[in-house]
C-alpha cells in the first residue's frame, strides 16, 4: 500500500537514485560504524546506508512507516519525536555519526537538540532547506549570516556539499535542498552554550540597528566593563569575537 506523505510530519521523500547515490557517497559509511538516521521515511536512504554498514539505528516518528521499518532485520527502529530522542543515551559509550533528511518544519529545532549531545558525535550529514543550510554557513558582514551562523560555526566545522533540486523529492517542496556536513571542532572555545544563545539572541534581536541598543544594553545590565565594541551591528561581528564576549563574560552568571 502507497503511503501518502503527512503535511504535519513536513514528509518530502526523496526518489532520485543518482541524488541517493550522491548523499551515500558524501557521507562514506563504513561497515560497522555505529550510526543514526532520523527520518528514515520510505528507505530511500536507509537501504544502501544499511548495505554499507551492516546495521543502521533509525528515529521515525510516523507510527505506519516505523512498522514498515521493523520489517528491516538490520534496523533498529526507535518511534519517537527526535526532539525527545537522549542521542548521548544512543551512542551507549561510542561515537556516533548522524544523517538524515531533515524535516523543514522543525530543522533548526533538531540541530539546536544535537547540539546538546555533540560531545558523542562523530558527524553530521542533514539535507535540510538550502536556505537554512547558507545562514549555517554564513560569513559576518552577509544577509544570511546571524544567530544560527554563531552558534553553530562555535562548535562545527561546516561545509555545503551537495545541491538537491525540489524534483528529486516526491512530493516536490516548494524550496531548494541541500547537504551539509557538520564536523564537531576537536578544541572548541570552553563556553556556556545557554550564556552564547542569550548573548547572540540579544544581538540579533535588532539587526538593523547598533548593537548598542540592543547586546549594548544588556552588557550594562550585566555590569561588563569589557571593550567590546558595540557601535556595530551585530551582522558585522566574527564569530570568534562572540566568543572571546562570552569568555570574558562570567559564566556562572544567569543570563536574564
Amino acid at each position: 500500500m502507497k503511503h501518502i506523505a503527512r503535511k504535519r510530519f513536513g514528509q518530502h521523500f526523496l526518489s532520485d537514485r543518482g541524488i541517493i547515490e550522491d548523499i551515500v557517497n558524501a557521507i562514506n559509511p563504513q561497515p560497522g560504524q555505529p550510526m543514526v538516521e532520523i527520518g528514515p521515511g520510505l528507505a530511500a536512504l536507509t537501504q544502501p546506508l544499511v548495505e554499507r554498514l551492516g546495521h543502521l539505528t533509525v528515529i521515525e516518528l510516523d507510527r505506519d512507516l516505523a512498522s514498515r521499518l521493523r520489517l528491516h532485520k538490520s534496523l533498529t527502529v526507535v518511534e519517537s519525536d527526535v526532539l525527545r530522542v537522549d542521542f548521548s543515551a544512543l551512542a551507549n559509550g561510542q561515537k556516533i555519526r548522524v544523517v538524515g533528511n531533515l524535516p523543514y518544519n522543525i530543522s533548526t529545532p533538531i540541530l539546536f537538540h544535537l547540539l546538546e549531545h555533540v560531545q558523542v558525535i562523530e558527524d553530521q550529514h542533514f539535507m535540510l532547506q538550502k536556505e537554512v543550510i547558507d545562514r549555517m554557513v554564513a560569513s559576518p558582514a552577509t544577509s544570511d549570516y546571524g544567530r544560527l551562523s554563531v552558534m553553530l560555526q562555535w562548535r562545527y566545522d561546516m561545509e555545503n556539499v551537495l545541491f538537491v533540486p525540489p524534483e528529486s523529492f516526491d512530493p516536490p517542496p516548494r524550496v531548494d535542498s541541500a547537504v551539509v556536513r557538520m564536523v564537531p571542532r576537536a578544541n572548541p572555545a570552553p563556553i556556556d552554550p545557554k550564556l552564547l544563545e542569550k548573548l547572540v539572541q540579544v544581538a540579533f534581536s535588532q539587526r538593523r540597528k547598533l548593537m548598542r541598543h540592543t547586546l549594548g544594553a544588556w552588557l550594562i545590565e550585566r555590569n561588563f566593563e569589557g571593550g567590546f565594541d558595540v557601535q556595530r551591528r551585530a551582522e558585522e561581528v566574527p564569530v570568534q569575537e562572540y566568543l572571546q564576549l562570552a569568555m570574558a563574560l562570567n559564566s556562572g552568571a544567569v543570563p536574564k
